[in-house]
Formats: structure tokens, sequence, C-alpha cells
């Protein structure tokens, strides 16, 4: 099969449209809709189907735009092999929580100045959204999150890298007079409390249940929100009480009460399909985030 071939089809299942892919490689649309049509020729099945005006990748078409990441990477591996200082060119999509995008993706974007071969596509999601993305193949990357008391479900096929942790604490209005202690011994002193968690994930709502039930009690939830500026404005009105991150800057009307034996840590990852990190254009970002996560 002819490799700029399958690199048009995987830019096909990525984009979605034969006119975003003439655009993304400089050629025309009628050219990508011949190049398509000659691999399904190569391959011996139909690749696309219509879609109204559009077309979609077939069953077939998809499996084997998930093949052409593993095909391109080996050809692109063994070009810098015999090339090392050959730039790294493509578009990287990345699915990731508005935390992670802000922290670390931001940043890297910022470092791709160098590489005027690379592109970022950015789409801010939950774990869980972006987990669903990646093994969907609608990303190549997804920033995910879990906490130490919540640890996420195992997902085949995918690779989890660490990247950076942070302490959260709860949030409390400031009016509130909560006793010093292990975080058992403060979630009980505010067993009648209403809750607030997230309106998108599951995580922090499972760590609330984990430690009121070492308090002994069940949780009174309440309001679910996504934003955490909406959470603390939430707690200031004295509508609810709820976990913040515990670097997060004072905030008047709000007190923020560490949380230790156990702590809470909300640990962030880099999540890639397994056997697809070493795609040029994915390696270097995701070295580039582990370099900004451990500085």
């Amino acid at each position: 099969m002819d490799v700029r071939r399958l690199q048009m089809l995987l830019e096909l299942s990525r984009l979605g449209s034969m006119r975003e892919v003439a655009e993304e490689l400089g050629t025309t649309t009628s050219a990508v809709s011949q190049q398509i049509a000659a691999l399904s020729r190569e391959a011996g099945t139909a690749l696309t189907e219509p879609q109204g005006r559009r077309v979609r990748l077939t069953p077939a078409g998809r499996r084997l735009a998930q093949h052409a990441v593993t095909i391109l990477a080996a050809v692109d591996a063994a070009r810098l092999d015999l090339d090392p200082g050959a730039e790294p060119a493509g578009t990287v999509r990345v699915a990731g929580f508005a935390t992670a995008v802000r922290r670390s993706l931001v940043p890297v974007a910022a470092d791709l100045a160098d590489h005027p071969k690379m592109r970022l596509h950015i789409h801010e999601h939950e774990p869980a959204e972006a987990l669903a993305l990646l093994a969907a193949d609608d990303v190549d990357l997804a920033l995910t999150y879990d906490y130490n008391l919540a640890p996420a479900a195992a997902h085949q096929g995918l690779e989890f890298r660490p990247l950076w942790s942070t302490a959260w604490s709860l949030a409390v209005p400031h009016t509130i007079a909560v006793p010093q202690g292990d975080a058992p011994s403060v979630f009980a002193s505010v067993r009648d409390r209403d809750w607030i968690v997230n309106s998108r994930s599951t995580a922090d709502e499972n760590v609330v249940r984990v430690l009121a039930s070492m308090a002994g009690f069940e949780p009174r939830i309440t309001h679910h929100a996504d934003s955490l500026e909406l959470v603390q404005d939430l707690i200031i009105a004295g509508l609810g009480i709820g976990l913040l991150p515990a670097d997060q800057p004072a905030i008047p009307g709000i007190e923020i009460l560490p949380l230790t034996h156990p702590a809470v840590t909300l640990r962030s990852y880099a999540v890639v399909r397994r056997g697809h990190a070493g795609w040029p254009p994915l390696q270097l970002v995701l070295n580039l985030l582990t370099a900004r996560a451990t500085t």
C-alpha cells in the first residue's frame, strides 16, 4: 500500500472531511478522493461510504486507519533513525481537563513554536469523555486525572503516563467553625451540610463518599457544578461545601481546610493508545509534557 494514501486515510479518520484533509496536506479534494479510491482498490475492500454530501469510513476503513497509525509511526521512526535531525511533522489532537490544558498543554504549545511543522488541536473534556474519544481514535492524546482515594479503572489498550499531582482540601464558608483533625474527623464535623460535586465526573464525588463513609455518614449531595469558580460562588453563598485544590489562592469568604490521614491527592496522566507513542509528533508532545511536569 502507498504510504501517502495511508496518511490521507488517517487524516480522513481524524478530520472527517476530504476537503479538510486536502487543506491539511496541501492538495486538492479531488486528489484526496482519487488516492482514497486507489487505496480501496489496493486493500480490496471499500474504505469509505456516503454520508449525506460527505463520506465516512467503513468498519474496514476505520480498522485500516488504526493500523495506519502504527505503520506511519514505524516509517517515521525509520526515517528518524536514518536522519535523527529530521523535524517531526503532524497534527496531534488532544482531549484534556481544563486544569491540565492550562497547566501543561498551553506551555507545551508555546514550546512547539520551535517546530513549525507541528500543530495541536485541543478539546476540553473530563477524563471519561477524553478516554472515550481516545478509544474511538477521535484524539491522539488524553490528559486525565484520578484521586488516590478513587483510582481510575483499568483500560485495556491504553498506556497511562503520570504527569503531576496536587493536594485537594475541603472548602467551607469562613463562618463555619471546623475543628482540626484528620480527614474523617473534619468530615464528621460537617456531616449535616449540603455537598457540591462535579457535574461531569464522579471522581470527586467518590472521594467525598469514601471520606464520609470513614466518618460514619452518607453525604447529602445537592449541587453539581463543573466550574471551580462556580463551586466557590456556591460555597460563599452558603449553599454547600466541597473539595477544591489546596494550591488555590485564598478566596475571601472561603476557608480551606487541609485533609490528612488520609490525604486527598489529584493525580494527572497523559494517556495514549498502546503502541502509538512512537509516532514522532506524539512522542515530541509527550516528551515536552513530561519535561514540564518534572520542572
